[in-house]
């Protein structure tokens, strides 16, 4: 999707959970270049979350902060909201997109209740936290954008992903439902599922042979790069994005059809 279809983001504030790396961290220098002033959430990697804060002020864009939080704890998501309005004065967009998933590829069988738990609590339940404080934080009356993260393994229901997809079609429930349930405020609440994309989450635990298979299953015979996300996210926050609202998009170059 070109990027001049979406229209100019200044005066607009963003939080990007993720920020830091892979889909994340193209959204936030995406955003910034369309003049949003960009909330860079991250949990472990600082150093790469003030590159990309680093990055927006060399490019003179968007103005930028990071906040260190782990979206799975109240207080956490609480304080990233507050310091982004403590900062910026309101917060506009919200694009959820940390996530985790379990590079051994267990069976349901061989999965961990340890590893589901954690898996839940940071897919399920940090978008769960994110939504609910976007829906009462936004700026309502038109331009307010909430964006979450699944993936095209919903479809495709892969052996190995037990976990990792029961949480991300959780995922596209609660955004459908939340979509329904901002009614009358002028926010919309879209999810944005990917197919197999050249990041490092997708890499870890794959051998070259699956790379390959996945890389050579889209007609596209290619992986997506973060890029063919951030176009999809910047239009649907964008003024021309309004009318799509409450929908699951699979990105993924023909992958799940």
């Amino acid at each position: 999707m070109a990027t001049s279809a979406v229209s100019d983001l200044h005066g607009r504030v963003s939080i990007v959970t993720g920020g830091s790396r892979g889909i994340g961290r193209d959204v936030c220098l995406a955003l910034a270049r369309h003049g949003a002033s960009v909330v860079v959430c991250y949990q472990g990697n600082s150093s790469a979350a003030a590159e990309v804060v680093d990055l927006i002020q060399k490019e003179g864009n968007g103005a930028a902060i990071a906040v260190k939080c782990d979206v799975s704890n109240t207080s956490d998501v609480t304080a990233l909201f507050d310091q982004a309005i403590s900062t910026f004065g309101q917060v506009n967009i919200v694009v959820h997109l940390a996530g985790i998933l379990l590079s051994s590829y267990p069976t349901i069988e061989d999965t961990s209740l340890e590893d589901w738990q954690q898996t839940f609590s940071v897919n399920v339940t940090g978008t769960f936290l994110v939504c609910k404080e976007a829906a009462a934080r936004i700026t309502q009356g038109g331009k307010g954008r909430i964006v979450t993260t699944s993936s095209s393994m919903v479809h495709i229901l892969k052996p190995g992903y037990g976990a990792y997809v029961a949480s991300k079609a959780a995922v596209e429930t609660l955004t459908k439902i939340l979509a329904k349930e901002l009614r009358g405020r002028r926010i919309t609440a879209n999810c944005v599922a990917p197919g197999p994309v050249a990041t490092e989450m997708f890499f870890a635990g794959k051998d070259e042979a699956t790379i390959q298979a996945m890389r050579e299953a889209p007609p596209l015979q290619r992986l997506g790069e973060p890029a063919d996300i951030t176009s999809l996210i910047l239009f649907l926050v964008s003024d021309g994005g309004e009318w799509v609202n409450g929908q699951v998009i699979r990105a993924n170059g023909g992958f799940a059809i």
